[in-house]
């Protein structure tokens, strides 16, 4: 489904970076390790990489990926592209500076794999930047998946990082939200931002 979604060659979430990334970037210093799971066509992990940082994305699409790879060569910067179904991915240990899942949106049994290795990869001190779509999205024509069960909550992130990481941010609600053809126009969305301090 994703390389019939990618195969066009425009881009469809754009070519921008998320803006609540972008906004919350500056917890990272030039230099530092950054890993995008399930990054897509690369706006993220290119822009991230245009700031300095040392960037691996991981996407199941190896179009996206071939993708990401022209849009990094485009900005003259280096990305590291890893075909991998998340489901099976392990980041490491001690691994990364940050850790970002923007809209990387997966079945409920599947998420809870993915996001229970992530505290464990960063290093101490390392941030975790979520954003997904919120419950009630699957109703509206703006962007997401259609199963409810795919959305993410505050409880869930409670759940899964409550624990282990020290939450920087939490929130939750409608934002405009103006990404390519794929997201475009008021959208609910959960946002989280954890530091790992031990």
């Amino acid at each position: 489904m994703w390389n019939e979604r990618y195969a066009a060659d425009t881009y469809f979430y754009g070519t921008q970076p998320n803006d609540f990334l972008a906004a919350r970037a500056t917890c990272w210093q030039p230099g530092q390790r950054v890993l995008c799971l399930g990054e897509g066509e690369g706006r993220n992990a290119v822009w991230l990489a245009g700031q300095g940082l040392e960037v691996t994305a991981v996407d199941l699409s190896t179009v996206g990926l071939d993708k990401t790879r022209r849009l990094a060569a485009q900005r003259g910067v280096e990305v590291r592209c890893v075909h991998a179904d998340l489901a099976d991915f392990e980041p490491g240990h001690d691994a990364w500076d940050g850790i970002v899942a923007i809209f990387a949106h997966l079945p409920a049994d599947v998420r809870a794999k993915v996001w229970g290795r992530i505290p464990a990869a960063l290093r101490t001190g390392g941030f975790l930047v979520v954003e997904s779509y919120a419950p009630g999205q699957e109703t509206r024509p703006t962007g997401g998946p259609r199963e409810r069960s795919w959305l993410v909550d505050p409880a869930a992130i409670g759940s899964a990082f409550g624990t282990t990481l020290d939450t920087v941010h939490l929130w939750s609600g409608e934002r405009e939200v103006l990404e390519g053809q794929g997201h475009t126009g008021p959208a609910l969305v959960t946002q989280y931002v954890g530091r790992r301090v031990g």
